[in-house]
């Protein structure tokens, strides 16, 4: 019995997905999502003997029902006699197409009853050919005409072709020369960044300073249509320059401070008795001697010495935008190193020393770097902020 109650739970569960799918395919077709309703036939049918009546209608007549819609939308298109329109058709044909192509396996589709489904298929690839070599000269032809905008100095119009160029390409992939005038519309439609360092600020720096700041990977920055340099190359016509001016180098003196200062702690050394009002030590009920644990203060006397010194490396970050000469933006920038160094010993108990204390105890005072050490790592710090700062500047730079 238990077997029997399995197989019609199984049977129920079957025959209510069969009827599901059938009222999904049908409730495709009426709300006009027809490739849809063909997707979910053709995987319902495919295989199957004793197809299901519903769903051989469904897909007869989502197929001539898309079909219908897709030629009056072509027929449309072309009538507007509009060359940019040939791509759209392009697609339509290829639409049609395909869902020909995937229905072609399962004719003829005859239904359980003996119902042939008819399929009214289009002879679309002599008009497929047609509209794709129609599109891919449109692409090729506004191409040629934003490259001669381009040649002028228009950078968007560089772009705009590269696009263009870029859909020819996808429907003939060696399409006359659109691949070398691609190349051409990647070149002249990419905005190019020169980066510099200019040191005016009133002290003598040390020999690698500069080199130290232009040490920066700027090919990091580059994307597809910027591209970022360091050097000024007279192959390319640089479009911005980003410029870091260094207008002050600061060395703080070296500043020496000592300072006096008690650890204290309390802590369990021993015991001690606890005695009754006649002076005796308390028992506990087994008759032994009551004591607690003997609580003292201790304290460690600390000398600490603080060696510190600074330095500061300070300017600004303009942009210029060399076309129309002129400065888009100057913000400030700035970076410091600091020396620090902690010398500490002690007189007293060594327990009553904290932690922070205790990393320093045995440190010794050290020399001061020299200034010109400092500088160079003010610098280093600096080129990280330069980099987070172009990257601010990225939609600036375009042109």
């Amino acid at each position: 019995m238990k077997n029997l109650a399995s197989i019609t739970s199984i049977l129920i569960v079957f025959l209510f997905l069969l009827l599901q799918s059938c009222s999904s395919a049908e409730k495709l077709v009426e709300t006009g999502q027809y490739d849809q309703a063909i997707a979910l036939a053709q995987k319902r049918l495919s295989g199957k003997d004793r197809k299901n009546p519903k769903l051989v209608r469904a897909a007869e007549d989502a197929f001539a029902k898309i079909t219908v819609r897709n030629l009056r939308e072509i027929d449309r298109l072309k009538g507007a006699n509009q060359d940019e329109n040939w791509g759209t058709i392009n697609s339509l044909y290829r639409d049609i197409r395909k869902r020909q192509d995937a229905l072609a396996p399962l004719l003829p589709l005859t239904d359980k009853n003996g119902y042939t489904a008819t399929f009214n298929f289009v002879e679309v690839d002599r008009l497929e050919q047609e509209s794709r070599n129609k599109a891919a000269a449109y692409h090729y032809q506004e191409a040629n005409r934003l490259l001669a905008l381009a040649e002028k100095g228009d950078k968007p119009a560089a772009r705009a072709a590269y696009r263009d160029l870029e859909q020819t390409l996808r429907y003939f992939r060696n399409y006359r020369d659109a691949a070398q005038l691609q190349n051409r519309a990647h070149e002249l439609g990419t905005t190019h960044i020169v980066v510099k360092v200019e040191n005016v600020a009133p002290v003598v720096t040390p020999v690698a300073f500069e080199r130290q700041l232009q040490q920066v990977n700027v090919a990091d920055l580059n994307n597809f249509w910027q591209q970022y340099h360091l050097d000024n190359n007279p192959r390319f016509a640089y479009d911005y320059q980003i410029k870091l001016k260094i207008t002050q180098i600061s060395v703080s003196p070296e500043v020496v401070r000592e300072r006096e200062y008690v650890d204290t702690r309390t802590i369990e050394d021993g015991y001690e008795y606890i005695l009754d009002t006649r002076g005796n030590v308390k028992k506990d009920s087994l008759g032994n001697d009551i004591k607690v644990p003997k609580k003292i203060t201790i304290q460690a006397v600390v000398l600490e010495v603080l060696q510190q010194k600074e330095a500061t490396v300070a300017g600004t970050v303009e942009v210029y935008n060399l076309h129309e000469r002129r400065l888009v933006r100057s913000q400030p920038l700035n970076a410091t190193t600091v020396f620090e160094n902690y010398a500490s010993t002690f007189r007293g108990d060594e327990r009553a020393l904290s932690n922070d204390t205790r990393r320093r105890i045995g440190n010794r005072p050290v020399p001061f770097p020299p200034n010109e050490v400092m500088i160079l790592q003010a610098a280093d710090e600096l080129k990280p902020a330069l980099m987070d700062r172009i990257l601010d500047y990225n939609n600036l730079v375009q042109l």
